[in-house]
Order: C-alpha cells, then sequence, then structure tokens
C-alpha cells in the first residue's frame, strides 16, 4: 500500500496498517519541529506562537500552548479556533483531526486521542490501528487529567470534571464528570452567582 491510500485510510476510520519509510519520515518531519517548540524558552513567546501557526494545521488568534505538548503528528492535523489556551502536558493523539473551538481551555496534562485498535488480539499484535475525529465545541473546559477518547464530540460551553474519563458525546452547557463521563447537571442561573461552592461572585471587582 503506497502513501496516498495510507493517508487515505488514516482519515477514513477504516482499519489499516501504519508503515512505510515515507510516512515515518513526513510524520518524524513534524515531530522534529515538537522538540523543537517544547526545547524553546520561557520568554520566547512570539517566537512559540509563529512555530505553532507552521506547526497546526489551523490555529485562530490569541491562542496559547504551554510546554510540553506532545502530538504524534506534532499538530499537523490539530485545528484550533481563537484564544485556546492549553496547559502543561496536553497530548493530542492526532493521527487524524482534532477541532478545537473558539475560547476552549485544557487544564493539565488532558489528552485527546483519536486513534484506537482492534480488541481482536490477533489484530492488534500486528500493530493495526483506526483513527475517529474529535470535535471539542466552543468555550469549553476541560478539568486537568480528563481523557477524550476517538470519535467523541463535545458541545459548547460544556465543562469536563478533572480526571474524566469522555468515552461518549456530550451535549452543550452542561457539567460532566466521571468515568466514564457522564452528565451531572446543565449550567443555570446559579452559575452566574457562584464560582466556587459558596464562594459569590463579585462582578463589581471584574
Amino acid at each position: 500500500m503506497d502513501i496516498k491510500e495510507i493517508k487515505e485510510k488514516m482519515h477514513s476510520g477504516e482499519i489499516y496498517y501504519p508503515s512505510g519509510d515515507e510516512l515515518m519520515e513526513e510524520q518524524l518531519s513534524y515531530v522534529d519541529k515538537l522538540y523543537d517548540f517544547n526545547n524553546t524558552r520561557p520568554t520566547e513567546l512570539s517566537k512559540r506562537e509563529a512555530m505553532l501557526k507552521e506547526m497546526l494545521a489551523e490555529m485562530g488568534e490569541g491562542c496559547y500552548i504551554e510546554p510540553p505538548f506532545y502530538s504524534n503528528w506534532g499538530g499537523h492535523h490539530v485545528h484550533f479556533g481563537n484564544n485556546v489556551y492549553a496547559n502543561f502536558g496536553l497530548t493530542m493523539v492526532d493521527d487524524t483531526h482534532i477541532y478545537v473551538g473558539d475560547c476552549t481551555m485544557f487544564g493539565p496534562h488532558c489528552v485527546i486521542a483519536t486513534a484506537g485498535h482492534p480488541i481482536d488480539p490477533e489484530l492488534r499484535k500486528e500493530a493495526y490501528q483506526f483513527n475517529m475525529p474529535v470535535h471539542i465545541g466552543k468555550n469549553c473546559w476541560l478539568g486537568a487529567g480528563v481523557r477524550v477518547m476517538p470519535g467523541v464530540t463535545i458541545g459548547d460551553n460544556s465543562v469536563i470534571g478533572a480526571g474524566s474519563v469522555v468515552t461518549k458525546d456530550i451535549p452543550p452547557n452542561v457539567v460532566a464528570v466521571g468515568v466514564p463521563c457522564k452528565v451531572l447537571r446543565e449550567i443555570n442561573e446559579r452559575d452566574k452567582e457562584y464560582y466556587f461552592k459558596d464562594r459569590k461572585i463579585d462582578y463589581s471587582a471584574l
């Protein structure tokens, strides 16, 4: 199978075998750029931004990823809207496309995975895999250590609690937590008054 056929299968959801020198050379060229990004100095903010614009498939204005950032394809299949923020240790298994909407935030050590392997032991032993795209909406917040599995969609404005493992789609405008992640409640009027337990929001100080 030539590289064109393999890359078509990468983005089709079909099972395929990720092999070949040409594919590996291309992937390593992107990972090399990621290595350089992760070794920038904290004061090199403009350099980091320029590098991300080159590395990612799409990146809007005002985005920031705190190194270290990990990605199978160096972010080559990652699409960011505007003002996306990622804290330390974001991992994006971007063997196919990952879409992130405007103003979404990632806490430390989140993992967004598009790649999976067959459950069948014989196929898995041969290193076959499949990829399903992930869609994360606008203005979402994923807490520390969230894991998002292949093929998942998270709706706009939703909050995913720290440590959750998201195996199924999450609707917009909800708080969802757990392993596996489930909707806890809808975002409501109380959230306009309280920001943490019984602590009220002082809008005059904002």
